[in-house]
């Protein structure tokens, strides 16, 4: 193999390992946004889980997140905007890529 060869197969394999983790990210990043519902919903274990799973569940509707707002959204209604939802989105996303980068 040539120069070039080893590092196209280097960037290749690079981007499929940032994409893995950016995946992993969003879907623990909608399990503790579906948590943090549940206990605004005031369910626990659980009913706490399985419905931070239907939320993991709901990001597969559509492209984006838009999807999992909208369904928080509509189970929150008179506990949380859609732009409480998305603010509090953007907080966990941090934990969660920081969760994913510790795991490897």
């Amino acid at each position: 193999m040539s120069t070039f060869d080893d590092r196209e197969t280097a960037f290749e394999n690079k981007f499929i390992h940032d994409e893995e983790l950016a995946f992993r990210a969003e879907a623990r990043c909608n399990r503790l946004l579906g948590l943090w519902a549940a206990q605004l919903l005031g369910k626990s274990g659980d009913s706490a889980d399985a419905y931070a799973r239907e939320v993991v569940k709901a990001d597969f509707q559509e492209a984006g997140h838009e999807d999992v707002v909208r369904k928080l959204a509509s189970d929150l209604t008179g506990k949380a905007d859609p732009d409480a939802i998305r603010a509090r989105r953007a907080e966990l996303l941090v934990e969660a890529r920081g969760q994913v980068l510790l795991e490897g």
